[in-house]
């Protein structure tokens, strides 16, 4: 394989939100939802939980790749988690969970963490780590909460709360990355990269005129 080839960012997550990240940074990933059960990993640590899942995620995306031999293939796997009040809290198991938990959230603050495990795939190589970011949430009514739990929002995300939609005015800061707790951290990407002799620029990329087609823009060090 020659470090020369293009480079393929796979992403192992069905999160329009992680998606919609790497776009903004300059990068066109493909998409590849990994399938894994979250329940097969049990821990009271939220760091290690949603590290271990993000490389569940990649690792069983990476079994169902076939890589070119015109490319050199990457693949994202992450896993993010609250941390609140002693408890791991992912996804709200329905819109009573999700009322109940912003009850409990209002007003506080707690921990994100999104776990990330970059794999590049013919060298066989793995660079993970978690990236964490204080939450500080405002102190909402209880018709505020009723609504967004109505908006369906919250029911799809880990900690039922996104800063990147409607959930954006329902936090009053944050102490750390935005994009830890849209669950992909760029700047942490940054670092995982170039553990893996690589550069974020090697990965952008871009859109043509109507989005028909995609072009490289950084080149891979030769």
């Amino acid at each position: 394989m020659s470090d020369s080839l293009p480079l393929r960012l796979v992403l192992a997550s069905a999160s329009p939100a992680r998606r919609k990240s790497l776009q903004a940074a300059g990068i066109e990933p493909d998409v590849l939802v990994s399938g894994v059960d979250e329940s097969l990993v049990v821990t009271d640590r939220a760091e290690e939980l949603c590290l271990e899942l993000a490389r569940l995620k990649a690792q069983a995306v990476l079994t169902r790749l076939s890589p070119a031999d015109d490319q050199r293939t990457l693949v994202i796997g992450c896993d993010s988690v609250l941390a609140f009040d002693g408890e791991i809290l992912g996804k709200p198991a329905d819109p009573a969970d999700a009322t109940r938990r912003w009850l409990r959230m209002r007003g506080r603050s707690g921990v994100l963490h999104s776990g990330h495990c970059l794999i590049d795939v013919v060298a066989g190589r793995r660079a993970e780590a978690v990236a964490s970011t204080t939450v500080h949430f405002a102190d909402i009514s209880d018709d505020e909460i009723a609504a967004y739990v109505a908006s369906g929002e919250p029911l799809a995300v880990a900690g039922a709360f996104t800063i990147d939609g409607l959930g954006g005015a329902f936090v009053e800061r944050i102490e750390g990355d935005p994009g830890t707790v849209v669950g992909l951290s760029m700047p942490l990407l940054r670092r995982l990269l170039a553990e893996l002799d690589l550069r974020i620029t090697d990965l952008w990329t871009k859109v043509a005129p109507g989005g028909q087609s995609v072009e490289p823009l950084g080149n891979v060090r030769s």
